[in-house]
């Protein structure tokens, strides 16, 4: 039995044990440093920057004028070949740079680039087969004097940062069962947040937070199930509905699957969070539903492929917005949430964007969870005519339903393909333009769902894929766009051979960074005009940061070709359909990369002189 129980703070509910109440402790908050370490740029103190997903810097030491000197100002090899997302921290005169499977970190002192230190935790290599799409990891986190690793195995661990002491770990999940964590750790106030990955394996989704300090369980919400689990308040948690946001009612996700599907529902939740400290709200997103044969789960299969706001003190969910009800292409929603305050359609809004996988681009109001806007930010996308923006649906064509066409038929022409119109690589957005600096696939895909029996531990997929280049295009794979997510329209686009699976970076010095699969570090003015680029060892799928030491900004980005794109050269696959489509898909690849594990680090020459500033204002 369980009852409701009044929380202090901010008048937001939980569901608690009636037993335990009395039992409950009471909980002192220390807020952790990291939120005024991203306020000095000098610093790249969190994986996306700062707490709302901008991956803006303040610096401008190197701008549009003089970044076409940028040079190698040094290398670092993690000794690793495999898939390297995410990027390095930066915090005072330290980096931290990690890898991929093993999870190796290091500490580098910025002086003299000497190995400060060395953490390589012990795994059983049994967890790379349960990997779903490389054995990548989305970087480490910071917060008082400690570095959180997520490694593959799902143990979470806090080293210290001077040191490369664990202080303490804790175990998140189960590989035996598929669950594995790919994702980088949020510190949030007094808080440490992580999730949880294997949607191909049948696992049940989740966000669980920690205590910053000694590691120990403070809530946990799953993304499927009953709503205690879910920590979800049927009259209180909003959705939006016919125009307007309305109570979720009781049992809202068990209502929308069939049976005891919910308990292998996906809903994983690897993705980017944010953090409005204001409203104390945190933001993210879940996965696909499982399996991805959509036959073997009817109904809307809630909260899979949404965007939760929870009160990040109890996990409470102020309200919920599902982007692709009853998924059946694989269009995860974890895609990061990034905060700003913006004019949309004219109006100032405290807004959330979200580049979703299924091609389009959402614009809510963060404060009540209200859609705004949803439009297309690929112009490939055609498995949905638009976004009904009374419901939030949207609305499928019956030609590239695979829910439809049924089991055992191949449906082709799926735009855009499994990995979206953009995957969890991040975008950047300026609030010196008001624009969001985009990385995106254009790609499209071939999708037969089969019939498949779940066993815990093995894949659970139930589709083979094909992808290729979006047809009647340009011919490559990618684009990198300029957003307005104001009025839902792509400002400018740059066609790429293949996927831009980068995180992207936008300065101050009106100098917009992204890296390219086959390597190149690319540096673009505000306008979309290309002013330099360099290539690197291997592809890039890692994420451009910037910091400035003893008077001199640097731009870092890691090299690895790997990832879901890169997985058939990362693994050696050769089949079309292998890497779950991707292998074909991105074959040409082997022709321009190898594989490889290095941080790249540029920098203007000590004999550059300073290059007069360009601004968005004086280019207007």
């Amino acid at each position: 039995m369980y009852l409701y129980e009044s929380v202090t703070h901010r008048g937001a509910r939980r569901w608690l044990p009636c037993l335990a109440l009395a039992a409950l402790p009471l909980i002192a908050q220390a807020a952790s440093d990291v939120e005024q370490l991203t306020k000095d740029p000098k610093n790249w103190a969190m994986q996306a920057g700062n707490l709302a997903n901008h991956r803006y810097s303040e610096l401008k030491q190197i701008n549009a004028g003089n970044a076409n000197q940028l040079t190698v100002a040094w290398t670092f090899s993690t000794g690793v070949l495999r898939g390297h997302e995410g990027g390095p921290l930066v915090i005072g005169d330290t980096l931290y740079v990690h890898s991929p499977f093993p999870n190796k970190v290091y500490a580098l002192s910025l002086e003299d680039q000497s190995i400060k230190w060395k953490y390589e935790p012990k795994q059983d290599p049994a967890v790379i087969p349960v990997m779903c799409c490389d054995v990548v990891n989305r970087g480490v986190a910071y917060a008082n004097g400690k570095i959180f690793l997520q490694q593959a195995d799902t143990t979470l661990v806090a080293l210290d940062a001077k040191t490369g002491q664990e202080i303490w770990k804790v175990k998140t999940g189960d590989p035996k069962k598929g669950e594995t964590t790919t994702n980088t750790p949020h510190v949030f106030k007094d808080k440490v947040l992580t999730g949880v990955s294997g949607g191909e394996f049948g696992v049940r989704g989740r966000i669980t937070a920690y205590d910053l300090e000694t590691g120990k369980e403070v809530w946990k919400a799953y993304s499927t199930g009953p709503d205690n689990e879910m920590l979800i308040d049927p009259a209180k948690t909003m959705a939006w509905a016919d125009g307007k946001m309305r109570p979720v009612g009781k049992d809202s996700s068990l209502k929308s699957w069939k049976g005891d599907q919910w308990k292998l529902g996906g809903g994983t939740t690897w993705g980017w969070y944010s953090y409005d400290p204001e409203l104390n709200l945190v933001y993210y997103g879940t996965g696909n539903p499982s399996t991805w044969n959509p036959s073997q789960r009817p109904g809307d299969n809630k909260w899979s492929m949404t965007i939760f706001a929870r009160d990040l003190d109890t996990g409470v969910a102020k309200w919920a917005f599902q982007m692709t009800p009853h998924d059946e292409w694989d269009y995860d929603g974890v895609n990061e949430m990034i905060l700003a305050d913006i004019k949309v359609k004219g109006k100032m809004r405290k807004a959330l964007v979200h580049l979703d996988r299924n091609g389009f681009g959402y614009t809510m109001d963060r404060v009540t969870g209200e859609l705004l806007l949803a439009e297309k930010f690929d112009p490939a996308v055609n498995w949905a005519t638009h976004v009904d923006m009374k419901t939030g649906r949207p609305q499928v064509v019956a030609k590239y339903s695979t829910s439809k066409n049924g089991e055992d038929f191949n449906t082709k022409g799926v735009c855009p393909a499994a990995l979206g119109s953009k995957d969890q690589q991040p975008a950047t957005y300026s609030p010196k333009t008001g624009l969001f600096y985009v990385p995106t696939n254009h790609v499209c895909m071939d999708y037969e769902p089969f019939k498949v029996e779940y066993t815990a531990g093995q894949p659970y997929v139930g589709a083979t894929l094909e992808m290729y280049p979006a047809p009647n295009s340009h011919g490559g794979l990618g684009n990198f766009i300029a957003w307005d997510a104001g009025t839902g329209k792509i400002v400018w686009s740059i066609p790429e051979k293949f996927s831009v699976w980068s995180g992207a970076l936008a300065t101050a010095g009106d100098v917009v960074f992204y890296g390219t699969l086959e390597g190149y570090l690319k540096a673009i003015d505000h306008n979309g005009k290309e002013l330099w680029k360099f290539k690197t060892p291997s592809g890039i799928i890692g994420n451009i940061n910037t910091w400035e030491n003893k008077g001199r900004q640097y731009v870092g980005v890691l090299s690895g070709i790997g990832g879901w794109a890169g997985i058939g050269l990362a693994a050696g696959l050769t089949k079309s359909t292998d890497g779950l489509g991707a292998a074909g898909g991105y074959k040409d690849l082997a022709k321009y990369t190898e594989l490889g594990g290095v941080l790249t680090v540029f920098a203007l020459p000590n004999t550059a002189p300073p290059a007069g500033e360009r601004t968005a204002a004086a280019d207007k």
